[in-house]
């Protein structure tokens, strides 16, 4: 009995610590799940067992250990409360930035959301150049519902005197098909990659045109599609959690990708959707998911240029795509900084070298291998490499701190004006286009 008890006593001293860490964290995009109901049964549950505890022996015997457990219990509901508090103060900082700046900022931002209310309030004064839709957006509702949410956002968005709003998702086919059901869906472009040429990219074309025209029936003008990664050798990844690259990869052959996609992009544009391909500078080399973690290519640049790059490079000549860059350091050009912020890649390589001037995104800035480092120094740097789009999906509501990382640096001097001028010239020219 006496060895129950003292169990008893560490597990609730563990889960103590675990609750008042995600009370003080409740921010962090980890803990999204715990968000709305989970911090409901968060608090009851540190009020429940903080009473128990008072009833019991433990504070009755008014030992220190005792009283202290007590207190620990009652610590999760103030730092929830404080991390709000800290949320807030941010939100309202950042929904106070002077009109001008918030507009010549906010067109370098793509968010994801989760009701109409959390974004409506960025998208009318001009603190976003678009949105994000994904499952979450679609679940139990239907596609009028969300065709619906999207025209009153525009409609909001004209009535401000603002552009039209990019809206994206990631509607790939295969294990990446957001918003199916209630949209078609469809097989990965990888189930074409053994036909004949012509089958393949007839078949490729006709994917992309059943994308493009049920993704534009909602008001979705740009989808994150398709993927130029090569497949990586190995079947399966034990540190990939979350990308998966080896069942979304058309091929591991550079030819094929880029005929495959070059032809998928065709059909998607001829619906008025606009494709972004990805994940440059490649994942198909890479063991670590950056979901989570750091990544890093150590190949030459040499054997990049004619392997991995190659679809990249094709494509890009040949089509109107936009081009998203993934978390992934390129050594050869900048050690251990990843490429979504590298001045030596953007700038330097794509810019520079390839002469590619059309529209470059990065990868979803909520992802570990920049969240969990120095985000708000990855935001100014990409900004000052020649990133045009900053994307903030997973979790939206960290936008705020993003676009306070942004303002502050604005402050201080930190953002080279002369490279969001030249972003600003590439935005308006594509949103000429489409």
């Amino acid at each position: 009995m006496q060895i129950i008890k003292r169990v008893g006593i560490a597990l609730a001293w563990i889960f103590g610590l675990v609750f008042v860490l995600a009370g003080v964290n409740n921010n962090d995009p980890y803990l999204v799940p715990l968000r709305g109901t989970g911090n409901l049964l968060l608090v009851l549950a540190s009020i429940v067992v903080a009473f128990m505890l008072v009833r019991g022996a433990t504070w009755r015997g008014r030992t220190r250990s005792g009283r202290l457990l007590v207190i620990l219990w009652c610590l999760p509901p103030l730092a929830m409360l404080a991390a709000h508090g800290v949320f807030e103060v941010r939100k309202h900082r950042v929904l106070q930035t002077e009109p001008v700046l918030a507009r010549s900022l906010g067109q370098h931002f793509i968010v994801g959301y989760r009701s109409f209310d959390e974004v409506a309030p960025l998208v009318e004064k001009g603190f976003v150049a678009g949105i994000y839709v994904a499952r979450r957006n679609i679940a139990g509702r239907t596609a009028d519902a969300l065709k619906a949410e999207i025209a009153t956002l525009q409609a909001r968005r004209r009535a401000a005197g603002l552009p039209p709003l990019m809206v994206a998702t990631d509607q790939e086919g295969g294990i990446v098909s957001h918003l199916a059901p209630p949209l078609t869906r469809l097989p990965a472009l990888a189930s074409l990659a053994e036909l004949a040429p012509d089958e393949q990219k007839a078949k490729a074309e006709e994917f992309g045109r059943t994308h493009g025209r049920e993704l534009a029936s909602l008001g979705i003008n740009l989808n994150f599609a398709p993927v130029l990664d090569l497949r990586p050798a190995a079947k399966h990844n034990r540190l990939d959690f979350n990308t998966l690259i080896n069942q979304r990869a058309i091929s591991d052959d550079p030819a094929k990708v880029s005929a495959i996609a070059g032809a998928y992009i065709l059909g998607l544009e001829s619906a008025g959707v606009n494709a972004t391909v990805k994940h440059f500078p490649g994942l198909g080399r890479v063991r670590a998911d950056t979901h989570h973690f750091n990544a890093d290519l150590d190949t030459p640049v040499n054997e990049l240029q004619a392997t991995d790059w190659r679809p990249f490079r094709d494509v890009l000549s040949s089509t109107d795509a936009r081009l998203m860059v993934g978390h992934v350091a390129v050594n050869a050009l900048d050690r251990g900084r990843p490429a979504s912020h590298s001045k030596a890649v953007v700038g330097g390589l794509i810019r520079k070298s390839w002469n590619y001037q059309g529209i470059v995104m990065t990868d979803d800035l909520v992802m570990g291998a920049i969240y969990q480092h120095d985000v708000c120094t990855a935001v100014v740097e990409a900004l000052n490499a020649g990133v045009d789009l900053l994307l903030v999906a997973y979790d939206g509501l960290q936008f705020y701190r993003l676009f306070a990382c942004a303002t502050d640096a604005a402050a201080r001097g930190g953002v080279d004006t002369a490279m969001l001028h030249d972003s600003e010239t590439r935005l308006r020219r594509a949103l000429l286009v489409d």
